[in-house]
């Protein structure tokens, strides 16, 4: 809160559900259809991805856009473009300009490759995996000052600043760490279907709150890693945010019902739509970057004229903002036939320039056709 505590109402407060995690049942009766339909969603999305040539390059403008979303939720305000802009730079000297925000959503997108490397490396979701997840999210920018990687050691709270009411007391730091154990240990069990599993785990999760900032992104960075790390999905490249950002307010009076009210069923109902209409969203878009993709193969081919063409391809779509010469010095292409390839592309209006050569920093380009499908 930005306000000390004692300005605040507790009128519309609830508190955490103690000694309620896991809940002893769920209403099977109500989830039935919402997890078939959102497994068999879930699925097609998954095998459609697996079926398109060289889906990797489908995933990266989609990681950039859950980064924007997730972030947004948080009051993080950035645009696609202008991560896109700073990713383009991030492995050199850096813009010589960066918002915060746009920093911070950068940090969301390089936390969660990290925490799927090190699940492809074999280890589990963790205390120390979510830690890391944490210190990496927040390492710069605001957050470097709420003890990145380190649980909660006051109470915090979850409400509205400008009606200063608080509506969230989640647990309290002295109880934070049984339950934290309680919750992995959860995560990596079979007591649920592996959907209510991810269900339950990340409502459980936001309600504990253990850090001090950046709790509402990890947790929805959970959600991808454990549906993955339980088998429904074969690569961790499912993102729900925009899901839960159109319908934010009964996202978290759903969760807060959990502790309210015990509704968890009326939770779960709630996640499993979500998972089943996000996933139908995602396929329509990777579908759309597909087609565009395949759609391009013969405009570059003829624009080209090279061997080379689809080299130049697959790398303005994994890099659709890029500066020349991370092109011409990383593309695979001999430097010289790089640096007459861009140009043709820009004089062919498939680039655009948002920034011009200067000095030792060469053109920054961006490949808008891509951008536009992606861009929220």
């Amino acid at each position: 809160m930005r306000f000390p505590i004692e300005r605040y109402s507790f009128d519309k407060n609830t508190d955490y559900h103690y000694g309620q995690f896991p809940p002893g049942k769920l209403d099977y009766e109500l989830l039935l259809m919402p997890m078939a339909d959102a497994q068999a969603a879930l699925a097609r999305y998954d095998q459609t991805l697996k079926s398109l040539h060289n889906s990797d390059l489908l995933i990266t403008p989609l990681r950039s856009q859950e980064a924007v979303v997730s972030s947004r939720m948080e009051g993080t305000l950035s645009t696609i473009d202008e991560v896109l802009r700073y990713e383009a730079d991030a492995d050199d000297a850096g813009p010589s300009e960066v918002r915060l925000e746009t920093l911070e959503v950068w940090l969301y997108g390089t936390a969660l490759k990290k925490a799927q490397n090190s699940l492809l490396a074999g280890y589990e979701i963790s205390e120390h995996l979510i830690r890391s997840a944490h210190a990496n999210l927040l390492r710069f920018g605001r957050g470097a000052a709420k003890n990145p990687g380190q649980y909660k050691t006051q109470q915090n709270y979850i409400g509205d600043d400008a009606s200063r009411e608080i509506t969230f007391t989640p647990i309290s730091p002295e109880q934070l760490a049984p339950s934290m154990e309680r919750l992995v240990a959860f995560m990596n069990d079979d007591q649920f279907p592996p959907l209510l599993n991810a269900a339950l785990s990340h409502v459980e999760f936001e309600a504990l709150h253990p850090f001090d900032d950046g709790n509402g992104r990890i947790g929805r960075m959970l959600i991808t890693l454990s549906l993955w790390k339980k088998g429904l999905i074969e690569e961790p490249n499912f993102y729900v945010s925009a899901f839960f950002e159109e319908n934010k307010t009964e996202y978290i009076e759903r969760m807060r019902r959990v502790s309210g009210d015990g509704d968890w069923s009326g939770w779960c109902e709630f996640f499993l739509r979500a998972v089943s209409t996000q996933a139908e969203q995602n396929l329509e878009t990777a579908l759309a970057i597909s087609t565009l993709y395949e759609d391009m193969k013969a405009v570059f081919r003829e624009t080209l004229n090279s061997q080379w063409a689809q080299l130049a391809q697959d790398f303005i779509f994994t890099n659709p903002v890029f500066r020349n010469g991370r092109f011409t010095g990383r593309s695979g292409i001999p430097v010289p036939t790089a640096k007459r390839l861009s140009r043709l592309l820009f004089d062919a209006g498939l680039l655009v320039e948002i920034e011009p050569a200067s000095g030792r920093r060469s053109a920054l380009y961006a490949f808008e056709p891509l951008i536009r499908l992606v861009r929220t």
